[in-house]
């Protein structure tokens, strides 16, 4: 089990974080928490950049879909990069792969969507 470490930085074109360890039942509040206090303007850009995400169970995937429903709100944009493959399977299975605009290639961040 890996410890949950989340950064933010902040770009023009909004906010970016890293989410780094295990996201679980026990570390998914904390991102979830963290999102829903995040400033966004319209037209902004929220990433999560998860190329550093160990493990993602059901809790970890509520929160990425907290997440989305806070950039909507504000009329924000949502883009979830650098998906591990084990997580990518989990959203391509329950559909939520059409959802999220995804970038499975971190180095790119240019929308290398899946």
């Amino acid at each position: 089990m890996s410890p949950l470490d989340i950064t933010v930085r902040n770009t023009p074109a909004g906010p970016v974080v890293g989410v780094v360890g295990d996201l679980d039942y026990a570390t998914a509040a904390e991102l979830r928490d963290l999102t829903a206090a995040l400033p966004l303007l319209a037209g902004q850009r929220l990433v999560l950049d998860l190329a550093g995400m160990e493990f993602c169970d059901s809790s970890g995937i509520s929160a990425l879909i907290a997440a989305r429903n806070h950039a909507l709100a504000a009329h924000a944009h949502i883009r979830l990069d650098g998906v591990p493959a084990h997580t990518l399977r989990v959203l391509r299975f329950v559909g939520l792969a059409q959802v999220f605009h995804l970038d499975t290639d971190p180095a790119t961040g240019t929308g290398d969507a899946v």
